[in-house]
């Protein structure tokens, strides 16, 4: 019998990048061993037993029935391989390698799939990775499962093929059927931020807050007693953000897809991750053992919503400080270091002191000052000094509530939405990025300064402005300068942007 070799292609991911995978399949004569080589992990190692049972289940004749050494090498043999998607590449390598099929052209094709023991194909992780550097490598066809196809076929310049199990898969390659080419259908992942600003009775100045925000994409911290909408007004801002372009909703879908959420198409609202207080380093930044994305980059593009902000560890909420900054979130591993994108608006809340109530005009607060000083210190300063606004959230009198009309209002969220919206195509024609997102160098290029607000920056720098916050409080008068349609940032603007960043907001 004449020797032959299975070649094919796959992929591997590492963060949200993916890495094209030869698949080899080698069989000899010999003692039965079935073995796989390529740096794979543990589930990639159990294939074997998977693959083993959806070809016996598919009616084909397993590696386990002869006397056959097989083995299995995944090339380029130095990345780590995890995950269960090889599974359909190596049952086909088997099939051409003891010649149980009939040869195909594989040099253009790209195989994922986890087999079931019964040989249907389940659903894969990166999906949509996977087809962008497919697409760029030159492949012209992507095999995936029928619940991955609609996600790849957002990617252009690759034919996507549905497929139900392996005989099925078979009986393409073979040309005795076609196969199903997936058309990109435009789906959505509803918001999971759903107040709207109309609901919310007064609190005008924290309203206009968060449409600076969202307008400049700053990050934004609500102070205030229980239950006087801290919350609501944090659903509101994902409400009022536009939703993504196709590049964002790209970019945003690759990160949802390699943390195996895939949405099943492109996402196409703003993320909006409300992770609990008691997540660990790992939950909220990323990593693990095999680097994965954590909440901060689910809410790439987004928003991260911090309730309780102080009831987190300090270490988790130190490890933001660099996020915030870069945008990026770098994890080191001995064998490997990946990056994830973390580009969000970060939106907290908090009480003033353990009991809610310092400072409140009505309700005495119960908590002594030590309490309400150990408190306040969970939040450090270089944290802080990351929030371009600060705004207290006052109590709302039951009169209000009861006079409160919300039809009177009804067009609120829309209204603040084409602000938003203009706000932001107004920074991304002048330099093709927000202002919250702009360096220290760019914000003293971009700011430019009216002639009354000279004098007040001099009386500014009694308040002891880090170099950090004066940048932080120029890009929010940028921004507001952008809402009302001005080219120079007045004195008007820099008093707005200074009253958000008081040195002392207890």
């Amino acid at each position: 019998m004449s020797k032959k070799i299975g070649r094919l292609y796959s992929a591997a991911l590492t963060g949200i990048d993916a890495t094209i995978i030869e698949v080899e399949a080698d069989v000899n004569v010999g003692l039965h061993s079935f073995t796989i080589v390529g740096l794979g992990d543990r589930s990639l190692n159990e294939a074997k037993e998977r693959v083993n049972s959806a070809l016996k289940n598919s009616g084909i004749k397993p590696p386990n029935r002869e006397n056959r050494k097989i083995t299995i090498n995944l090339a380029p043999a130095d990345i780590k391989k995890t995950g269960s998607h090889y599974d359909l590449a190596i049952a086909l390598g088997y099939l051409l390698a003891t010649k149980q099929m009939r040869d195909f052209e594989s040099d253009d094709k790209i195989f994922l799939g986890e087999l079931a023991l019964d040989g249907r194909l389940r659903p894969v992780s990166g999906a949509l990775n996977i087809a962008e550097k497919a697409a760029r490598e030159g492949f012209a066809y992507l095999f995936l499962p029928r619940e991955n196809a609609n996600e790849a076929a957002a990617i252009d310049g690759i034919t996507v093929v549905a497929v139900e199990d392996l005989r099925g898969m078979i009986r393409i390659l073979e040309g005795r059927c076609a196969g199903e080419r997936t058309r990109f259908a435009e789906g959505s992942r509803r918001s999971e931020a759903a107040a709207d600003l109309s609901e919310i009775v007064a609190q005008e100045n924290a309203k206009r807050a968060i449409v600076i925000a969202a307008a400049g994409a700053h990050n934004i911290l609500l102070l205030g007693p229980p239950g006087v909408g801290k919350t609501f007004l944090s659903r509101a801002l994902a409400g009022i953000m536009p939703d993504l372009t196709t590049s964002e909703s790209i970019e945003t879908t690759k990160i949802w897809s390699a943390a195996g959420l895939s949405p099943g198409g492109l996402i196409r609202e703003r993320p909006f991750r409300a992770p609990h207080h008691t997540a660990s380093i790992t939950a909220l930044v990323g990593g693990g053992q095999d680097p994965h994305p954590g909440e901060i980059s689910l809410a790439h593009h987004g928003v991260l919503f911090l309730d309780e902000l102080p009831e987190f560890q300090k270490n988790v909420l130190e490890a933001l400080r660099q996020p915030l900054e870069s945008g990026m979130v770098h994890l080191a591993r001995a064998k490997q270091s990946v990056a994830f994108p973390a580009k969000f608006i970060l939106i907290a809340a908090m009480n003033p002191c353990p009991c809610g109530y310092y400072g409140d005009e009505i309700k005495e607060c119960k908590c002594s000052a030590y309490e309400v000083v150990k408190y306040q210190k969970k939040i450090s300063g270089p944290l802080l000094d990351r929030i371009d606004l600060q705004v207290k959230v006052g109590r709302v009198t039951i009169e209000a509530l009861d006079e409160g009309s919300a039809s009177a209002r009804k067009g609120e969220t829309a209204a603040a939405k084409g602000i938003v919206a203009r706000a932001r195509a107004a920074q991304v024609a002048r330099r093709g990025t927000l202002n919250g997102e702009m360096t220290s160098r760019e914000t003293g290029e971009t700011v430019a300064l009216a002639p009354d607000s000279r004098s007040l920056i001099a009386a500014l720098d009694t308040s002891h402005f880090s170099p950090r916050g004066y940048y932080r409080m120029l890009k929010v008068a940028r921004t507001i300068a952008d809402i009302e349609g001005s080219a120079d940032v007045s004195s008007r603007h820099l008093a707005e942007a200074f009253s958000y960043r008081l040195k002392d907001i207890f």
